[in-house]
């Protein structure tokens, strides 16, 4: 591999979008380019890395095995890239700039939503970026500065990022409204024995407490189902599928007069941080968002203690 001067910004920049739009005719208009300008840059970069990127099926351009490799580490790049002069900018101003935040997505469409839109109308200069990834993807953003910060379920164990406690939940089950259990004020572990269950995948902390709470009581989970997301899980519920065990805070925003919420016995709380690096200090801008947090969480009366 030849690593010099001729890797440059716009190649990786012509290269991630192919990658995510799968044609060069479509990367050049996303880009403001030519087709040959496009294919130019492509060139240059499979050139530099000593190997083709991509192999033509019909009109489109689909990534090689090293591609998808080589797309992730060039993204994160471009994206720390892409933070210098924001950062710089952010330095300065504290109600100007722009904020790049990564969090879940059903956090950024429930109670972060409200947030943001507030933080907007008083900082009307003020742009957000927003991003959702994988825990681990979000936490590798956060711990290199690729986003100013990022809202992560508690405790974070990364080395990389230090947080700030901002809001506490617990664990509800989402179900139809003509589900038998949802005439229930409270819903049990017991309960639960031989309904069909709808949770989110393992690896998360949230799931282990589950998991550990129906193994003190012996009780085998019938999972029909695992989702990714809390949205995923209570479409699932809301089609009578199952009963959804997910977080309430995050829940709230898809109920509904047919899809209800009752809480679990025993209550298993979710806890929510904001993180940043541990490299450097916040920006006057970050820190003043993190502040507009605290005030408006401590609002919604669910802070942690």
């Amino acid at each position: 591999m030849k690593l010099n001067s001729n890797l440059n910004l716009k190649s990786l920049e012509a290269f991630t979008t192919i990658v995510e739009t799968g044609s060069a005719t479509e990367a050049a208009r996303v880009l403001g380019l030519t087709q040959p300008g496009i294919s130019r840059q492509l060139a240059s970069l499979e050139e530099v890395v000593g190997f083709q990127l991509f192999y033509r099926e019909k009109s489109r351009l689909l990534p090689t095995e090293e591609a998808h490799i080589l797309y992730q580490e060039v993204s994160l790049f471009l994206n720390g890239a892409n933070r210098l002069t924001e950062l710089a900018h952010n330095l300065f101003f504290s109600n100007s700039g722009t904020l790049r935040i990564v969090a879940p997505s059903s956090f950024i469409t429930g109670p972060l939503q409200d947030i943001i839109a507030k933080f907007i109308v008083n900082n009307p200069m003020v742009k957000f970026v927003l991003d959702t990834q994988s825990p681990a993807s979000a936490r590798e953003l956060i711990a290199r500065r690729s986003v100013d910060c990022g809202f992560v379920q508690l405790p974070e164990e990364h080395p990389g990022i230090k947080t700030e406690p901002l809001i506490e939940s617990k664990a509800v089950c989402v179900l139809s409204k003509d589900h038998p259990l949802a005439s229930l004020e409270k819903i049990s572990i017991e309960n639960l024995r031989g309904q069909n269950l709808i949770v989110l995948g393992k690896g998360r902390s949230s799931r282990e407490r589950i998991d550990v709470e129906f193994r003190k009581l012996n009780a085998r989970m019938k999972i029909i189902l695992e989702a990714h997301t809390v949205a995923v899980a209570c479409s699932f519920a809301k089609k009578e599928l199952g009963i959804a065990l997910v977080n309430e805070l995050l829940a709230q925003q898809y109920l509904n007069d047919d899809l209800v919420a009752r809480p679990l016995l025993p209550t298993i709380k979710y806890s929510y941080g904001f993180a940043t690096s541990e490299q450097g200090k916040m920006s006057r801008l970050t820190e003043s968002f993190l502040k507009f947090c605290q005030s408006e969480f401590k609002t919604m009366g669910q802070v942690v203690p």
